[in-house]
């Protein structure tokens, strides 16, 4: 039920200060304050909803979260969330975004943060730079540079150095030298491969490309500048062998076995199973629109949703990744993955929290965001109805703030008078 109450001390903020503007300056002062009022909170911890508050954001961080008014100085911008629910930023923990483009359509669809599964040319360092400098306004993205394949293709051109490995990475040495390159280029984690991929029609998703000695050297590698690694992996053996190694996350995981799962669980490895893609897979349009890929994903789909109820049931962390460019073409949201959880068995709690708390914590950024607490930085989203009771309405974000900053505000509604 929305509240109408409005609190005595909103009308002396909006005294202070006009209402929030959406471009970066509005919020890149850090002396400008930010007061969203009348808002249910769900933090993302799993506790309980907070009825009925206020969320004060100073610079990029949360200063300030209760019922009680706080004294505020300077230039302030004021929210009123008329009754609405407030939670963390949501997080896509498996992105291909290469384009700025693709950047805003993530972030207006209320993802915060991304972690890159690759791009062909750095573009994910790049745009974590732009972000960073405040040319963009988010989300905050985690890079992994390119991805360490047997054939890296036209991606050999991204560094002059990958051209002496245009032939294939097979070899201890050859895998190094390319988690190396992504390293020296400011990749933030690094992606590699167990298994072919779903999305090709000519390969086949469960076929084991890298072994366990071939997985284990791109660990060590990373493990060197105290990175960790994703593994792209559909096909069981392949997924054992990545998990064996040391692989932080299992990406997809659409045929893993009980035992595979029991061993993710023992070493604290991540499932992030891009679901949505896969339900893409079956769909018409999108960005897998093909007969053969159709036929795919409708074998591949009951598979996956035995996968990932079991990993559920098992304990091992599951974290949403849309698997997406975010393209024109794109009809994958984060938001989708969670209502697919809800539907596999997750409670709506347990869900939001994959992308939210848990994706923090497998990001490694767990300290800093993921949860709505003081002190962190401030990646929120405003929805209109309770998605504990409703989990589709993370499908319609009508506030983003990335670290502070106000990046898209579709309230109030009504007419400016």
């Amino acid at each position: 039920m929305r509240l109408s109450k409005r609190p005595a001390f909103v009308y002396a903020l909006v005294m202070l200060g006009a209402g929030v503007t959406s471009t970066l300056s509005a919020q890149s002062d850090s002396s400008r304050t930010l007061v969203i009022t009348n808002v249910h909170l769900i933090d993302g911890t799993g506790a309980e909803a907070q009825r009925d508050v206020h969320v004060v954001v100073s610079g990029s961080r949360i200063t300030h979260i209760g019922r009680d008014t706080v004294p505020v100085t300077g230039a302030v911008d004021t929210i009123n969330g008329g009754g609405r629910w407030l939670l963390p930023g949501l997080i896509d923990a498996h992105t291909h975004i290469s384009t700025r483009a693709g950047m805003q359509r993530a972030l207006n669809s209320g993802v915060t943060t991304v972690r890159s599964a690759s791009t062909s040319h750095y573009q994910d360092v790049g745009l974590r730079e732009l972000v960073r400098a405040g040319v963009l306004a988010g989300p905050e993205m985690l890079a992994a540079g390119v991805f360490v394949t047997p054939n890296l293709g036209e991606t050999a051109s991204a560094d002059p150095r990958l051209a002496e490995l245009a032939r294939g990475v097979l070899s201890p040495e050859q895998l190094a030298a390319v988690v190396r390159i992504n390293l020296d280029r400011g990749a933030d984690v690094i992606k590699t491969r167990a298994t072919e991929r779903a999305g090709l029609e000519e390969q086949d998703p469960r076929k084991q490309v890298y072994d366990e000695a071939q997985l284990r050297a791109v660990v060590n590698a990373a493990a060197e500048r105290g990175v960790k690694v994703q593994v792209h992996a559909h096909g069981d053996e392949g997924a054992y062998a990545a998990v064996d190694a040391g692989a932080h996350s299992i990406e997809h995981g659409t045929y893993l076995s009980d035992s595979t799962l029991v061993l993710m669980k023992l070493k604290g490895t991540y499932l992030v199973p891009t679901y949505a893609t896969v339900v893409d897979l079956t769909e018409p349009g999108g960005e897998y629109d093909t007969p053969l890929l159709a036929l795919r994903g409708r074998h591949m789909l009951p598979r996956l949703r035995e996968t990932v109820r079991m990993a559920y049931s098992l304990g091992v962390p599951v974290v949403t990744g849309g698997d997406t460019e975010y393209g024109p073409e794109s009809v994958t949201r984060i938001a989708h993955e969670v209502a697919y959880f809800v539907d596999l068995g997750f409670t709506p709690m347990d869900a939001i929290r994959s992308a939210t708390a848990i994706a923090a914590a497998c990001l490694g950024i767990a300290n800093r965001t993921g949860t709505v607490q003081v002190g962190f930085e401030a990646d929120l989203i405003l929805v209109e109805r309770n998605p504990l009771d409703d989990i589709t309405a993370l499908q319609d974000v009508l506030v983003v703030i990335s670290n502070g900053t106000v990046a898209l505000r579709r309230i109030p509604f009504g007419l400016a008078r």
